[in-house]
């Protein structure tokens, strides 16, 4: 008999790059696909699908690499795990993209192959995604990758010392996940400003633009500043606050050789969404020793980035995120841990993107890292 073979996604605006995945998860034995359903796609996403959950089972159904397909019956990044446990297949495959390490630990546990593939297209075709192909509204849109000193951006922390954010914006070459560190609440309220893409002005003009449309009169919980500066000012830019919710000064890099250079040793690696109930502020600790601890990592940091000395920018990156840990223990809960604990071997500093519980593990190392993404920084005029 053949190995039942196990793939689950969502398949919205299906295309080659599927097809060329779903072909190559065949040859491993009969492959059984689960879909993701429009609920799941809303809630990870943040938008309405293209394709109804009825059609995308229809179209899956119909490639002949495919045994059957079926929508998964749970919900949420994990929305496969009854089917999994139920089916029982004996390899579970995903793509590069969709790998994480929750993932290959419940089939560990249940005793099932975990595969990984790389996106490889057909011969003759393009490398295909979903985000390279979609045309809705926020698909054109940066996102903010947090690299050092972040929540000094609230003053409630800079009150007590002040300091720089380093933040890095991102070419939107994946469509991240929403409530996963990437400022996807933010971009999201640049889609309802700016529908196609950011307009040609100023980018920290830009910024500013946001942040106050995002904080409207009467906002109770202020989104910080960097993730405004993060989506509109290209590059990479450290800004620093001093008891204020706008920076006091702002500083930016486009030299493309330390662009490049960030681009080949940061690594992201896909977690989980931030549970719903995630509730950083029910503990903390901000006061002056680790709000400076905080400031005094992000000048490390920039010291590295500046003199391109990779352990330099890993020794600020890793004191920062320990600093910020400090500071908002609920932000590292047992299962994070223990995936910051698979990678410690592999990379020379680690941290959440965002504001933890979940989301993206943004790792510097100077070794490819096995199965994670890469980013890919936007340039002053683009790709």
């Amino acid at each position: 008999m053949k190995k039942k073979i196990f793939v689950s996604g969502c398949y919205d605006l299906l295309h080659s790059g599927h097809v060329a995945f779903f072909k190559e998860a065949s040859q491993y034995g009969d492959l059984y696909v689960g879909i993701g359903s429009d609920s799941t796609i809303r809630d990870l996403k943040g938008r309405e699908t293209i394709n109804s959950e009825q059609e995308r089972l229809y179209m899956v159904k119909a490639i002949r690499y495919v045994k059957d397909a079926w929508i998964n019956t749970g919900s949420g990044i994990m929305d496969f795990e009854e089917d999994l446990i139920r089916f029982h297949p004996d390899i579970f495959i995903v793509n590069e993209d969709g790998h994480s390490p929750h993932k290959e630990t419940i089939c560990k546990a249940l005793g099932i192959e975990y595969k990984i593939l790389s996106r490889i297209p057909d011969k003759g075709l393009p490398l295909r995604s979903t985000t390279d192909i979609r045309t809705t509204v926020s698909s054109r849109l940066p996102y903010r990758l947090d690299l050092a000193g972040t929540w000094i951006d609230q003053p409630y922390v800079s009150q007590y010392h002040p300091g720089w954010a380093i933040t890095i914006s991102l070419e939107p070459i994946i469509d991240f996940n929403e409530r996963c560190g990437m400022s996807t609440s933010t971009r999201n309220a640049a889609a309802r400003l700016w529908p196609y893409e950011l307009p040609t002005m100023h980018p920290e003009k830009l910024a500013q633009l946001l942040f106050r449309y995002e904080n409207e009169p009467g906002t109770k919980e202020i989104s910080g500043a960097q993730d405004a500066i993060g989506i509109c000012m290209p590059g990479l830019n450290r800004h620093y606050y001093d008891n204020t919710y706008w920076p006091c000064k702002i500083e930016s890099i486009l030299d493309e050789a330390i662009l490049s250079w960030l681009e080949n040793n940061i690594y992201l690696v896909l977690l989980w969404p931030r549970p719903m109930e995630t509730n950083l502020l029910k503990e903390t600790y901000i006061n002056k020793e680790n709000v400076k601890s905080l400031a005094d990592a992000a000048d490390t940091c920039w010291e590295g980035i500046l003199k391109k000395d990779l352990q330099q920018l890993a020794e600020g990156a890793r004191k920062s995120f320990d600093a910020q840990v400090r500071m908002f223990p609920a932000m590292v809960p047992p299962e994070v841990k223990t995936a910051i604990e698979s990678y410690k071997n592999k990379a020379l500093a680690w941290k959440l993107a965002g504001a933890g519980g979940g989301g993206y593990l943004a790792l510097i190392s100077e070794k490819t890292i096995p199965n994670a993404i890469r980013i890919k920084i936007r340039r002053k005029n683009g790709f």
